[in-house]
Parts: structure tokens; sequence; C-alpha cells
């Protein structure tokens, strides 16, 4: 009995010897497969919110790489108006054209540019390129003066000269007033709402990070 005894207890230290010594590899897998599935649902998140896969990295290796089947996001979209005239006076004859108009402004980003994600155990840092005015839309155009001089008239490059400012000052007004960085914000938090993950996530806007520094 006493023989049996101590085999079962050599046995049972055996066993928790080798369940020790195992466990560091074993704590490994379970924590990459629990960051696999992670990469999984940001792959999710950046699908439904971007329309994309991003290049997902794992502990520094690559889980995933870019797919991008458009190549620009639209996060935001804001109607702007916009007025310019032009006044002219020639040996004492004048012209006057005065154009008002409305445009749809759209900010997002270039998908064409690098976009990935790093996963790692403590946190996950999402990268993207900074937000830009994407496209300025003309939705419609008055004309609030139009005034001949006597020898002086407007021509039809004046008024292309004036159609052609139009859309340049909705773009500028749009970039004074903020909308850039309100697309990096609503992005941000709509990644906030989608991504629910135990780390903490980061977001950094900005060129792509130098892989190889010289």
């Amino acid at each position: 009995a006493l023989l049996l005894s101590g085999l079962a207890l050599a046995a049972v230290c055996v066993f928790v010897f080798l369940r020790l010594e195992s466990w560091p590899a074993r704590t490994a897998r379970q924590s990459t497969a629990e960051l696999e599935r992670l990469g999984k649902d940001l792959r999710n998140a950046f699908v439904d919110v971007a329309h994309l896969q991003p290049r997902i990295t794992i502990n520094n290796r690559v889980y995933l790489e870019q797919t991008t089947p458009t190549s620009e996001l639209t996060v935001l979209s804001r109607r702007v108006e916009v007025e310019h005239e032009l006044q002219h006076t020639w040996a004492g004859s004048a012209k006057h054209l005065k154009l008002h108009g409305t445009f749809a402004v759209k900010a997002g980003f270039d998908l064409r540019q690098d976009l990935s994600v790093d996963v790692q155990p403590d946190a996950i840092v999402v990268r993207l390129p900074h937000a830009q005015i994407l496209g300025v839309e003309e939705q419609q155009v008055e004309v609030l003066a139009l005034e001949n001089g006597f020898w002086n008239r407007v021509s039809a490059n004046d008024v292309q000269a004036e159609l052609a400012t139009l859309p340049q000052l909705a773009r500028q007004q749009a970039s004074e007033d903020g909308l850039v960085s309100q697309a990096e914000r609503s992005l941000q938090q709509q990644l906030d709402a989608r991504i629910h993950a135990p780390q903490p996530l980061r977001v950094i806007f900005g060129p792509p990070e130098d892989k190889d520094p010289r």
C-alpha cells in the first residue's frame, strides 16, 4: 500500500510538473487565438464602417493584407453657399456680375494611402491618412446681378471665370470651418462605437509610418 501511495504521489508530481512546464506555451496559444479572433472582429468593423479590409498585424506578424474595393471613403458632406462678384470699369463704362453658388462639399479619406491596424495584447493602434476634402459638387448657381456697361460688357470669359471661382471658395470655406477635422472625429467615433475590445483603441491620423528608417 505504501508503494502504491508512493507511485501515485510520483505520478501526480510528474503530471503537475508537465502542466507547469507547458503552461507558457498553452497560454501563448490561447492568447494568440484570442488576438486572431479580435483581428477578425476588427476586419468586420472596417468592412462595415469603411467598406474595406485594412492591413492587420498581430504581434508584429501580418494577419490580413489590405484590400481596397473603393479608393475613397466619404465621412461627412456639408452644404456650403458662397458668393462672388466681378466689378470692372473701363473708360467710364462699368460692368457688374454677381453669382451665388450652393455646393455639397465632401470630406473623408483617400484609401489608396496606407491604412493599417496593429493588434497587441496591450493596445490596438489604427493608422490612417489625414482626412481631406474629397470633392465639391455643384447643386445650384444663381445670377444675382448682371449689368453691362455701354461699351464694357460682361463676356462669356467673365462668366466662366466666375463659375470656376465658386467651387474654390466653397472648398476654402469648408476647410476654414473645420470640415476635415470633423471628418476625423466622426470616423474615430464610428470606430469607437463599433469596436469592442479589452485593449484601448488608439487612432492615429498622419503619414505612413517609416518602416525602414535610414
